[in-house]
């Protein structure tokens, strides 16, 4: 990591934040309505843009 780009590690790391299941609590108070995250992201499955 020491080598890549800082605004790249800065983007990286919002998309590792951004890639986390849904809160328990949020699918206690929507009933399970809500229960998969519409943006969530797999590794191998798809990249990252850049």
């Amino acid at each position: 990591m020491s080598k890549k780009l800082k605004g790249k590690k800065i983007r990286l790391a919002k998309a590792f934040n951004q890639n986390r299941r849904v809160p328990s609590w949020v699918i206690v108070k929507t009933m399970r309505k809500v229960v998969a995250h519409p943006k969530r992201r797999y590794w191998r499955r798809s990249s990252l843009e850049r």
